[in-house]
C-alpha cells in the first residue's frame, strides 16, 4: 500500500510462483494464512526478500555482493542476476514442497555456543544429529531425529547451554535430506543459471561462486549441506566489506 516498488516486485513474484502454488501471494501476505506451512512460508519469504532488494535498488543502494542463508540464497541468486525470477520461483516452490515430505521425521534446535562446541555436543549421537547452520560466533543450529534432539536438549540443560527449539517438524541440512534427493533433483532439472552481475559468496562452498553453477544439483547441495553463514560474513569482513543490510521481513 505504501511502496509502489515493493508492490510491483510482489506482483511479479506472484506471477512467477503461480504455476507451482495453489495460494495467492498477496492474500497470504495480507492475512498471514498458511505461514505455518514450509511450502507457503519459504516462497513468501523469497518474494519479500527479492521485492525488498528492489526497493533498496530504487533508492540507489546497489549491492557490491550478496550472501544468502539456506533458502535465502535462492533470493540472493536472483538479486545477483544468476537466476531469472521465474527459475528462482521454481526452485523455492519445488524445494519447499519436497521439504514438506520430510514433515514429522525430524527437527531443529538452536544452541547458544560456538560451532566447535556444538560439534562436540552432538558427537555422542553420531549421524543422528548434525550441525546444520553456523549463524554467528555463538549461534548454531543442530538438526536431526526428534528423539536425539530431545536427549540433546536434556544434555545441554545439564551443561547450562541455552537452547531453543526451532518451530519446524523437519530437519534441513543433515542426512535426512538425502531421502528427497531424487525427487528434488528431478523437479529442478532444467533450471538454467548464468553468470550474474553482482558477486555472490556461497554459504555452501564457503567462497565466491560463479552463479552459472547454481543449477538443480547445487540447490540440492544447498539443502543438504550445513549453512556456513558466520564464516561467509567473516570472510567478507576480512575482504573489506563494512556495511551489511539484512534484506528480510525483520
Amino acid at each position: 500500500d505504501q511502496s509502489a516498488e515493493f508492490a510491483r516486485g510482489i506482483a511479479e513474484c506472484e506471477v512467477a510462483l503461480a504455476p507451482y502454488v495453489e495460494w495467492s501471494l498477496g492474500e497470504v501476505l495480507r492475512s498471514g494464512s498458511g505461514l505455518g506451512r514450509v511450502d507457503v512460508v519459504q516462497p513468501v519469504l523469497f518474494a519479500v526478500m527479492v521485492s525488498l532488494a528492489g526497493v533498496w535498488r530504487s533508492f540507489g543502494v546497489v549491492p557490491d555482493a550478496v550472501v544468502g542463508h539456506s533458502q535465502g540464497e535462492i533470493a540472493a541468486a536472483v538479486v545477483a542476476g544468476g537466476l531469472s525470477l521465474v527459475d528462482g520461483a521454481r526452485v523455492v516452490a519445488l524445494r519447499s514442497r519436497a521439504l514438506a515430505g520430510l514433515a514429522g521425521s525430524g527437527g531443529m534446535v538452536s544452541l547458544a555456543c560456538s560451532a566447535v562446541e556444538a560439534g562436540r555436543y552432538v558427537g555422542p549421537w553420531g549421524g543422528r544429529l548434525s550441525v546444520a547452520a553456523v549463524n554467528g560466533p555463538s549461534s548454531v543450529v543442530v538438526a536431526g531425529e526428534v528423539e536425539a534432539l530431545d536427549e540433546l536438549l536434556a544434555s545441554c540443560a545439564e551443561r547450562g547451554v541455552r537452547t531453543r527449539r526451532v518451530d519446524v517438524d523437519y530437519a534441513s541440512h543433515c542426512a535426512q535430506v538425502e531421502r528427497i534427493e531424487d525427487e528434488l533433483c528431478s523437479a529442478l532439472e532444467g533450471v538454467t543459471a548464468k553468470s550474474g552481475d553482482v558477486p555472490l559468496f556461497s554459504t555452501v562452498t564457503g567462497g565466491w561462486l560463479d552463479t552459472s553453477l547454481m543449477d538443480g544439483g547445487y540447490w540440492y547441495a544447498n539443502l543438504r549441506s550445513p549453512v556456513g553463514f558466520e564464516p561467509a560474513v567473516r570472510a567478507l569482513l576480512d575482504e573489506g566489506f563494512g556495511a551489511f543490510v539484512e534484506v528480510s521481513p525483520h
